[in-house]
């Protein structure tokens, strides 16, 4: 009699089990979640499964998936940055991809930027990266060098108004500080003889990169760049006329165009660097996609979602008009690379540098930053203060 009851008991929780139908969960971004409702009832309609997208801040998604995940509590699909795939993969929350055939359709630049340890962990959205955006009214030429910039800025800088010829986030900031550092050599991590990143080669403190801090040191204290500016003091001072330019990226063009300014986009004006030569300023190229988390109970059908539904034209041109950028995806990127801001957002990308991704990336921000804020309240002078922010660094990740 026990024996039947068990057998009975075993065939109930297996049919319930059978009959409980998978559910995909995804974790997604405002600008993301809309395009991504509307084809969970196309998947739903095809394939009968239910896609649940759950709207968290951009910038609070990775930190909750790392507590979540390992607990089975969290999402099947993420949205993320390429640059969190490193300190994700290496603690084993996230599935690598295979793309298949649909590999070719994604740029090579966008794949590597997901990429760690020889695996691929996302299928890439978009790119972006940071330039110069400036108002056409206030700009009659933009300055192809920092010598011109600064002649420019010369004319008609003064702080008592406020009026500055160019401003950017640096209270503190180093991401937009980066191309100012990298014009003439400065990186952050240096390759290895395999090419991969190493975390014991540091750049900030270089000649190149102290080359570009003490342009940084000099125009603050002539008056010409006012120091600690934050997002909202940028967007005030630009959206008021009380900046000629910015360096910001595609993120602020919506709220440009709905000031009305008559702006434009160019490159990040060349730096002068100890040999005479001109350096292009490198920014930060940051890619944007889903990632797969190694905890999902619904591998396949994430992966029959991401590769079959989101990885096509149709999709990724819904994305891109909820928040232009220029797409990974490439027959989505010819349909839009006609678009003026995209171009010029591209010709700058052209130069850029994939941010780093290795988990190691953690341990310089905070460093970097008061550096930032020492150099930029004349409290050590370029070299002492990155010299120090690379001891730090080297020391948090024990190397020689």
């Amino acid at each position: 009699m026990k024996k039947l009851l068990l057998v009975v008991l075993g065939l109930t929780v297996g049919l319930a089990a059978f009959a409980q139908a998978p559910k995909l969960v995804i974790w997604a971004d405002d600008t993301r979640t809309p395009v991504l409702r509307d084809l969970a009832v196309e998947f739903k309609a095809i394939t009968g499964v239910e896609i649940e997208v759950v709207e968290i801040a951009f910038d609070q998604i990775r930190g909750q998936f790392i507590t979540a995940a390992p607990t089975g509590q969290g999402p099947d699909i993420i949205v993320g940055a390429h640059d969190w795939v490193g300190e994700l993969a290496a603690n084993g929350l996230l599935e690598p991809v295979d793309f298949g055939p649909k590999l070719a359709e994604f740029s090579v630049s966008s794949v590597q930027a997901f990429s760690y340890g020889g695996k691929n962990y996302g299928v890439p959205q978009g790119t972006e990266n940071i330039a110069i955006i400036y108002n056409k009214a206030l700009v009659p030429e933009m300055p192809k060098t920092w010598d011109e910039l600064l002649v420019f800025a010369r004319q008609i800088t003064d702080p008592t108004k406020p009026m500055y010829a160019l401003v950017f986030q640096n209270g503190p900031d180093p991401y937009h500080w980066f191309p100012m550092l990298s014009a003439c050599g400065g990186y952050v991590f240096g390759p290895d003889a395999s090419g991969a990143l190493n975390p014991c080669d540091v750049g900030l403190a270089n000649e190149g990169a102290l080359r570009g801090a003490q342009l940084f040191a000099d125009m603050i204290e002539e008056g010409l760049l006012p120091a600690g500016v934050s997002w909202d003091t940028m967007r005030a001072l630009f959206f008021g006329g009380n900046a000629a330019m910015v360096i910001s990226g595609p993120w602020l063009v919506a709220d440009t165009k709905a000031a009305g300014i008559d702006y434009g986009i160019a490159m990040i004006p060349s730096i002068q660097c100890a040999d005479g030569s001109y350096g292009v300023p490198k920014p930060f190229i940051g890619v944007q996609g889903f990632m797969v988390s190694a905890f999902s109970q619904n591998k396949l059908l994430a992966f029959d979602f991401l590769l079959n539904y989101i990885a096509t034209t149709d999709t990724m041109l819904a994305l891109y008009n909820r928040n232009p950028r220029p797409p990974a995806h490439l027959p989505t990127f010819e349909l839009v690379k006609s678009d003026p801001d995209i171009a010029a957002f591209g010709l700058q990308g052209q130069n850029g540098i994939p941010m780093p991704n290795i988990p190691e990336m953690a341990s310089v921000w905070g460093a970097w930053a008061d550096a930032q804020s020492l150099i930029a309240n004349g409290q050590a002078t370029p070299e002492q203060a990155l010299q120090e922010a690379v001891q730090k660094i080297k020391a948090a990740l024990k190397c020689p």
